[in-house]
């Protein structure tokens, strides 16, 4: 799914119009980004969990040329799904 696709289905579900909508959503994304940067996590209880994690400097292969290359240190952000949303999904 898109965002454009998102912010349609959150418009029709709102019964709001795309401008409205797209406000909201880019509002919350927003939002969402802000509080992963200053407090490294975002719990949605019962839906999920956003977290900001480290991951180490490792060594892994150019798929072109086969040569091994020092792969950085860097920060990426994982989601862990909360119970009813885990539910709802396998439903």
């Amino acid at each position: 799914m898109t965002k454009k696709e998102l912010i349609e289905i959150y418009a029709e579900n709102a019964e709001l119009g795309k401008k409205e909508a797209t406000k909201q959503v880019e509002g919350f994304l927003e939002a969402v980004q802000t509080a992963l940067i200053d407090k490294g996590a975002v719990q949605f209880v019962g839906w999920g969990t956003f977290e900001v994690k480290q991951t180490k400097e490792r060594i892994g292969r150019n798929p072109q040329t086969g040569e091994a290359m020092t792969i950085p240190a860097r920060k990426v952000v994982k989601f862990k799904v909360g119970k009813k949303l885990a539910e709802k999904v396998n439903e």
